[in-house]
């Protein structure tokens, strides 16, 4: 067997990994890069192999940094299927759609001032059409069910807790005799979070590749999160202003929308009102409705009891750009949960740049953000941050709940690969971290007893 390592090998964004035996060529997810634009735009074009060479795909999960660039390699030649779970087939149908639609309206704006200083144009990544055409490629699969992809290689997926139909990849493989085991975790999920069930353990790992978001850092207890939220709509009641919240379509703010019902549904919280300004924020939640196989106890007993765990009286579904703009000149207190969860694109810009400047609002930062982006430089409690291109003092309070990470930390994770058998998994491949994260968490999982860890570049290949 052989490991190729392309994206989110020492950053990040842009999972995507080779893994090759007998001569068939396995692609474990094809994210998108994120960060600064002219690399982020020069690494979505270009893979470090022609997809035509690939035979075969295993999709984690509907992050746009684990499936957004699915379109690019099918425009690019690749022909075979792409497997997935049920629920991760279902939020590509719709996000790898709005994905393409945001590309092409933001090359449009950008193409408008090129042609007036006399520039080449650009074109989008890819467009609606080539969206359609990957999502054709999808082949749902369901949960810890076996499924041979070539001779004496079969795969199952086990819920990764991560977001809805996420999964963790198991890949048994007989090679010379022997028979390996290798595990690709995506992204690890946390245990007891609400609406999810607990990430499954994989038994009996030979290989692992494995995230390393917060490989160097440990969260606030997940039931912290309820109080800490509770504790900033009290504030945002006294200040009488806005709850301006960048947040994941997929997974926060479903995750959000259930805390918020849930205070409220208590007696805990002022019925204030609560925007979702995002049609994918919307469809996702939909998504999530219809997998209830995919709740976890508590969800389903929130359901029997009567609640609704994403509507309520005071929550609201904002759909057109005109319902999004007036939201602007509407009086707090009031909560807006709008897209991207980095501040990268789409309404969540438009909403900061209206309100950051003003110090009875707050900026609540619920998420992972990347390096070079604008989450990340709000999150660093910078003075002032350019929003389209101008720059926009941060007068506003920002405000950051680390126990409503989706991410687990590095206790988290450890205690996980100790519950699979640490010691016997003889190569740990540490991707999707920043530098420091990747050191550090190499270096854990060395002390939990696994064998060799790797550190992996982008274009390495290691034999195995």
């Amino acid at each position: 067997m052989k490991l190729t390592f392309h994206g989110a090998a020492g950053e990040v964004t842009g999972s995507s990994h080779i893994v090759t035996i007998n001569g068939k060529n396995i692609l474990l997810d094809c994210g998108l890069f994120q960060g600064k634009r002219k690399e982020a735009f020069e690494k979505n074009r270009h893979f470090l192999v022609d997809p035509k060479t690939i035979d075969v795909m295993l999709l984690s999960h509907a992050h746009m940094d684990h499936s957004g660039n699915v379109p690019t390699l099918v425009k690019h030649g690749f022909k075979g299927k792409i497997f997935c779970t049920d629920a991760t087939a279902d939020l590509c149908k719709i996000m790898l759609h709005d994905c393409a639609r945001i590309q092409v309206h933001d090359i449009e704006f950008v193409n408008k001032k090129r042609a007036r200083a006399g520039k080449n144009l650009f074109e989008p990544l890819y467009t609606p059409e080539d969206a359609t055409n990957a999502i054709e490629h999808l082949f749902p699969q369901p949960y810890s069910k076996p499924f041979k992809i070539f001779d004496n290689v079969e795969v199952t997926f086990h819920d990764a807790g991560h977001i809805i139909g996420s999964a963790f990849t198991e890949i048994n493989y007989s090679e010379n005799g022997t028979t390996k085991k290798l595990m690709f975790t995506g992204d690890i999920g946390r245990r007891d979070i609400p609406i999810l069930k607990d990430p499954v353990l994989i038994k009996d790992i030979d290989y692992l590749i494995t995230e390393s978001t917060y490989g160097d850092r440990t969260h606030p207890a997940a039931a912290d999160a309820k109080a800490e939220l509770k504790k900033v709509v009290d504030m945002i009641c006294e200040t009488k202003g806005k709850i301006i919240i960048p947040a994941f379509s997929v997974g926060r703010t479903q995750y959000l929308v259930y805390l918020l019902n849930q205070l409220y549904t208590e007696g805990q919280i002022r019925p204030i009102p609560i925007y979702v300004d995002s049609p994918l924020s919307s469809a996702a939640t939909q998504v999530y409705s219809k997998h209830k196989e995919c709740w976890d106890t508590g969800a389903v007993e929130f359901l029997i009891n009567g609640q609704k765990p994403f509507n309520a009286d005071n929550l609201h579904y904002t759909d057109s750009v005109q319902e999004s703009m007036a939201l602007n000149a509407m009086n707090g207190p009031m909560i807006i949960i709008s897209a991207s969860g980095m501040c990268e694109a789409g309404r969540i810009l438009h909403h900061l740049q209206n309100n950051i400047d003003d110090p009875k609002n707050i900026v609540l930062i619920v998420g992972y953000m990347a390096e070079n982006t604008l989450g990340r430089r709000i999150a660093e409690h910078r003075r002032e941050v350019k929003i389209f291109g101008n720059y926009v003092y941060v007068r506003s309070k920002v405000v950051e709940i680390a126990a409503l990470s989706a991410h687990a930390d590095e206790n988290e994770m450890l205690e996980y690969f100790n519950g699979c058998g640490a010691s016997h998994i003889e190569h740990a491949f540490c991707v999707h971290g920043e530098k420091n994260a990747l050191e550090h968490f190499s270096q854990s999982l060395l002390k939990a007893g696994m064998k060799n860890t790797h550190i992996p570049t982008p274009g390495q290949i290691f034999e195995l």
